[in-house]
C-alpha cells in the first residue's frame, strides 16, 4: 500500500521504482518479476488485459471526486489524487516507454519527468513532495489526457514487441512491478483523500453508503503457538512468483512459544484504554511516543471527535458514531504499543504473525470475503464469524503493527541501479506492518508481504493485534 507508504514505499526496477511514504511502497524483487504474481510467462494479451483492469481501477477510484478535490495535498506525506494519477502514468512512460519504444520514444511532455518523479534520484531531480499541491498545471483533464495517451502506447509495445526477443521477460516483469506499483498508490489515493477530507467543516464524503451491519460481539479468544523454528518470507509456493524483495531471502528464524489475538483490537476496547487515562499516562508509552502524546496534544486517535460526551469517526463515508465492534484503525505504533501495554501483553513480531497467518493456508489472503477495497466499504467491518480456534481478519479490514523494525532479512542485498533506491535506503527508523487493509486492493497481499511506516504514521488504515508470551 511504503509500499505502501507510507512512509511504505514503492517499488522500482532497473532503472526503475511500495510504501516511502508518502509514497509508500515495498520493492518488487526483480528476481522474481519475470514471474510475477497472476502473469508469469503470460501471453502478451494477457498481460494487456490486466493492465487495461488495473489502470481503470485507479480511474474509478477517482470518479467521485471533483477536480478540486483532485488537486488538495493536506501534508507533505499525502500527495493530491492528481499527482497519483500522473505518478504511476509516469512510471509506465519512464521505465517501460523509454526502453521499448526506443528511438521512436517521445514523452508526452518533456517537464513531466520532473514533476512527477517521486523520489527516485538515479532518474533525475524531483519536484519537491510538500509542493505537490502547487502544481496547478496540467490540469485534471491534461493528467487523464496523459493517462490515456501512454495506456496506447503500453498496449502497442505489448502487442509488437517480439516475444522470442531476450527482453521479452524483461518487459513483462517491468509492465507487473508497474501494476503492482499503481495499486499501492490505489490505496495512498484513498488515505491521502480520506485526509484531506477531514479538514473540511462539512466533512464531506467520498462514498455514499455506510457498510455497517449490527453483528453479534464476538470474544477475543487466544491461539497459542509452540516454540520452534519457522521459515519466514517470500514462498512461491504459497504467495506466488511475484514479491518485493523485501521480502527475501526466505531464511530460517526461531520464535519462543506464544499466543495471538483471534481478532484486531476494536474501537470499544481502545475506547475503554482511552476512558481509563491512557493518553495521560506516561507509563504506558515509549519516551518517543509520550513526548508525541505531550507535543500533539493527544487524547485521542486520528479522526475521532468527541461531541456532546459522545465519539464520531471522520471515515470515508462521512462523520459517524464509533461503532463499538469494529476494529480500531488510525493509530501509530506509539498508539498501539501503550495499548498493548495497558492490555498486559504486546505487539507480534513479525514473525509470528507471518507464522499465525500461514497456519491458515495458502488461499487465505485471497478468500473473496476479506475486507479489501473491491468490497467498497472503505472502513474496517466487525467481526462476522467466530474464530474457531484459527485467527481471523488477517488480511484487510486494518494493516497490523508489528514489534519488529524494518530491517533487512538476513542476506538481503539492495539491488543496483535506481531499483536499489525502492527498499533498502528504507530500512531505518520504520516499523512493519501486516496483513492489508479496507483500502488495499484485493489479490495485492500475502502473507509474506511487508508493510512499512515511520512509529509516528497515524493516516493509514493502521490497527494492531495482540500477541503474548507462554
Amino acid at each position: 500500500m511504503n509500499h505502501h507508504r507510507p512512509q511504505a514505499r514503492h517499488q522500482a526496477p532497473s532503472p526503475a521504482h511500495s510504501h516511502a511514504h508518502s509514497e509508500v511502497h515495498p520493492q518488487a524483487n526483480p528476481r522474481s518479476q519475470a514471474h510475477s504474481t497472476a502473469h508469469p510467462h503470460h501471453a502478451p494479451e494477457a498481460l494487456a488485459g490486466h493492465y487495461t483492469q488495473v489502470r481503470q481501477a485507479t480511474l474509478a477510484l477517482a470518479a467521485p471526486l471533483t477536480a478540486e478535490d483532485c488537486q488538495l495535498q493536506s501534508m507533505p506525506d499525502a500527495s493530491p489524487t492528481k499527482w497519483h494519477l500522473a505518478h504511476v502514468t509516469w512510471f509506465f512512460e519512464t521505465f517501460v516507454l523509454e526502453r521499448f519504444e526506443a528511438e521512436r520514444f517521445r514523452p508526452f511532455d518533456a517537464r513531466f519527468r520532473v514533476l512527477f518523479n517521486s523520489y527516485y534520484q538515479g532518474v533525475g531531480e524531483q519536484h519537491p513532495r510538500a509542493q505537490r499541491g502547487l502544481i496547478s498545471r496540467p490540469t485534471l483533464d491534461e493528467v487523464k489526457r496523459y493517462r490515456a495517451q501512454v495506456d496506447e502506447r503500453i498496449h502497442a509495445v505489448l502487442a509488437t514487441h517480439p516475444r522470442a526477443h531476450a527482453d521479452d521477460d524483461t518487459l513483462q516483469q517491468l509492465v507487473t512491478l508497474g501494476l503492482h506499483h499503481e495499486q499501492q498508490h490505489q490505496e495512498l489515493l484513498l488515505t491521502d483523500i480520506k485526509h484531506a477530507l477531514s479538514f473540511n467543516p462539512g466533512h464531506a464524503a467520498y462514498a455514499k453508503r455506510w457498510p455497517m451491519a449490527r453483528v453479534q460481539p464476538q470474544p477475543l479468544q487466544w491461539i497459542a503457538h509452540a516454540a520452534g523454528m519457522i521459515e519466514l518470507g517470500h514462498d512461491a509456493a504459497q504467495d506466488g512468483a511475484f514479491c518485493f524483495d523485501n521480502e527475501t531471502p526466505r531464511h530460517p528464524t526461531y520464535t519462543a512459544p506464544f499466543e495471538i489475538a483471534s481478532r484486531p483490537v476494536s474501537y470499544g476496547e481502545y475506547l475503554a484504554f482511552m476512558s481509563d487515562g491512557g493518553y495521560t499516562r506516561p507509563e504506558l508509552w515509549l519516551a518517543m511516543g509520550w513526548d508525541w502524546v505531550r507535543s500533539s496534544q493527544r487524547r485521542a486517535p486520528l479522526y475521532w471527535i468527541e461531541r456532546d460526551g459522545a465519539w464520531l469517526n471522520h471515515t470515508l463515508q462521512g462523520l459517524v458514531e464509533i461503532d463499538p465492534h469494529t476494529p480500531v484503525c488510525h493509530l501509530n505504533y506509539f498508539e498501539a504499543d501503550a495499548y498493548a501495554r495497558w492490555a498486559g501483553a504486546r505487539l507480534p513480531t513479525e514473525a509470528e504473525w507471518e507464522h499465525a497467518a500461514r497456519r491458515l493456508g495458502a488461499a487465505a489472503p485471497t478468500n473473496p470475503r476479506n475486507n479489501f477495497a473491491h468490497l467498497g466499504a472503505f472502513h474496517p467491518l466487525p467481526q462476522a464469524d467466530a474464530a474457531h480456534s484459527a485467527p481471523v481478519q488477517m488480511f484487510g479490514d486494518v494493516w497490523e503493527w508489528t514489534q519488529s523494525n524494518y530491517n533487512p532479512y538476513p542476506g538481503y542485498r539492495p539491488l543496483p541501479g535506481a531499483v536499489g533506491e525502492y527498499n533498502g535506503k528504507f530500512m531505518c527508523n520504520q516499523f512493519v506492518l501486516r496483513g492489508g487493509s479496507c483500502a488495499t486492493p484485493a489479490g495485492q497481499v500475502r502473507a509474506g508481504y511487508r508493510n512499512f511506516f515511520p512509529p509516528d504514521a497515524q493516516w493509514q488504515f493502521s490497527g494492531l493485534r495482540l500477541a503474548r508470551d507462554l
